[in-house]
């Protein structure tokens, strides 16, 4: 069939796999990113749920990760005297990759106090049960829920826009591409930096000198 083929339409042709791209906005121009104020609003509601969804909302608010890290996660990967999470970077199999990634105070001290005190095998995950991790379409589900109760609604509200919303984040605070790259788990440096096309607070500050009235200057000695 394929030499048939061939004397009909010519040679095979090699078509290269196609390869899904990172990007900050769908094909219908929606964003697919938190904004700040979003990002705000989902921690402040996370804060209020119970303990175990507080922290697992949390980590993703906190560290970028992907959900499927996530779930994934034990007491093993707390470091909270040094304020760092290390987290395995599952989209790169092929080899071991561990990740430290900081966190905040406030988050750390919440991390201990629900998984840490009453801890009863050290190699237990954060979330599930016993041997079994947190499934995806649980830990799915508790996102949404958080991100209804914060109002943030559309195709960004997803753990995928609660991750991109932190590569904004981190860029708008100054964080340094090559060190976002690492806490992000990303294997070339062309997918972080795509944060960086956001407008930032420097490009508001410009921009909004084009809208506020400017101080009258003296006429020119030769103006009409």
């Amino acid at each position: 069939m394929a030499i048939l083929f061939q004397l009909k339409f010519g040679p095979l042709m090699q078509i290269p796999p196609t390869k899904s791209r990172m990007r900050l906005h769908n094909d219908d121009g929606r964003r697919l990113y938190l904004t700040p104020s979003e990002r705000e609003r989902f921690i402040s509601c996370a804060n209020k749920c119970p303990p175990e969804r507080q922290t697992f909302c949390l980590t993703l608010a906190y560290t970028g990760c992907r959900l499927s890290e996530a779930c994934q996660l034990g007491q093993h990967n707390l470091m909270l005297a040094e304020l760092l999470m290390s987290i395995r970077t599952l989209k790169q199999r092929e080899t071991v990759k561990v990740r430290e990634i900081p966190i905040p105070e406030c988050f750390a001290r919440v991390l201990y106090e629900t998984h840490c005190i009453n801890l009863t095998a050290a190699d237990q995950y954060l979330w599930g049960e016993g041997n079994r991790p947190l499934p995806r379409i649980s830990a799915y589900r508790w996102v949404k829920e958080v991100m209804a109760d914060a109002g943030v609604v559309g195709v960004h509200a997803s753990p995928k826009g609660l991750r991109h919303g932190y590569g904004i984040h981190a860029t708008r605070c100054g964080v340094q591409l090559h060190m976002l790259q690492k806490w992000m788990g990303h294997a070339r440096m062309e997918t972080t930096a795509i944060y960086a096309t956001a407008v930032g607070p420097e490009e508001q500050e410009i921009a909004s000198r084009m809208w506020t009235p400017q101080p009258d200057r003296a006429a020119h000695p030769f103006s009409p």
